[in-house]
């Protein structure tokens, strides 16, 4: 099941009720203050489900992101990241590794007994130099991967911690290799841990470990 449903299948449910105690026959006070209490339960629920449509099911031996790198100079780099959504963007990156970053959504009770898989979201991909005064002092390529002004699950997290207690772990992790030309690389990430990178073919795993 996509993850939004287990909120907005249940918020559709409490809608529903909402609406019979509302417009129901019966115009008691405590029947109208049940029915909005359901309706506004209904929203905050709906409210998180569309935020979960930016993460995606963490499974354990699937690959989060496939990249593609072509020199376009020196420390300049085309670089075509494959996500595991089916989406594919082309970005220029400056320095000599590529770096990708991802935020994980962990659980607690009850979305833990629930069976309710961990969630991730690719955050970012950047370029990196690895002197560290050109880190400092070179021109940066950082890209962001997420929708910044979507609801957010964590946003709303932070600023209501009473409302989603079952929210547990939230962390960022990043993986980074070097960048050559015609290397092909896998981004894994574990439920259990972080991510990690590795050349996808033997052309790339080559120049990897020779170093160049």
């Amino acid at each position: 099941m996509n993850p939004m449903n287990w909120l907005l299948l249940p918020g559709l449910a409490l809608a529903l009720l909402a609406l019979v105690l509302l417009f129901g026959r019966s115009g008691r006070w405590l029947r109208r203050l049940l029915g909005l209490s359901c309706l506004l339960l209904a929203l905050l629920l709906a409210a998180m489900g569309v935020s979960l449509r930016q993460y995606l099911r963490l499974d354990q031996d699937l690959p989060v992101a496939t990249l593609e790198a072509s020199a376009l100079a020196p420390q300049r780099f085309a670089v075509l990241l494959h996500m595991a959504n089916g989406d594919t963007r082309r970005f220029e990156l400056l320095g000599d590794e590529w770096q990708l970053d991802a935020r994980v959504l962990r659980w607690q009770l009850p979305a833990l007994l629930a069976g309710v898989p961990p969630l991730y979201r690719l955050e970012r991909l950047s370029g990196r130099y690895r002197d560290i005064d050109q880190e400092r002092e070179a021109a940066r390529s950082v890209f962001a991967l997420g929708n910044r002004n979507a609801l957010d699950l964590l946003t709303l997290q932070q600023q209501y911690p009473q409302w989603l207690p079952f929210v547990d772990t939230r962390y960022g992790s990043g993986a980074y290799l070097p960048l050559v030309d015609g290397g092909r690389y896998e981004v894994m990430l574990h439920p259990r841990g972080g991510l990690v990178a590795r050349g996808s073919d033997d052309f790339t795993r080559q120049l990897l470990d020779s170093g160049e």
